[in-house]
């Protein structure tokens, strides 16, 4: 199976979310953890954001006829 990375960037375009709060919420354990790509480089795997927004989406539709 492969697997893409993505940076911050189109994380924060795909969610909408600001950098400083998608950090908060991985302190928090409600968002996918960032993985080392290089010294100063991280990127995060692109499966696992698009699950979170699609866990997101599921719980806003919950009880919605």
């Amino acid at each position: 199976m492969s697997q893409s990375l993505i940076r911050l960037s189109e994380v924060q375009r795909r969610c909408g979310y600001g950098k400083a709060w998608i950090y908060k919420l991985i302190s928090q354990n409600q968002f996918p953890k960032p993985i080392k790509i290089g010294i100063r480089s991280i990127a995060f795997v692109e499966s696992e954001i698009d699950e979170w927004i699609n866990q997101r989406i599921a719980e806003s539709r919950k009880g919605v006829a």
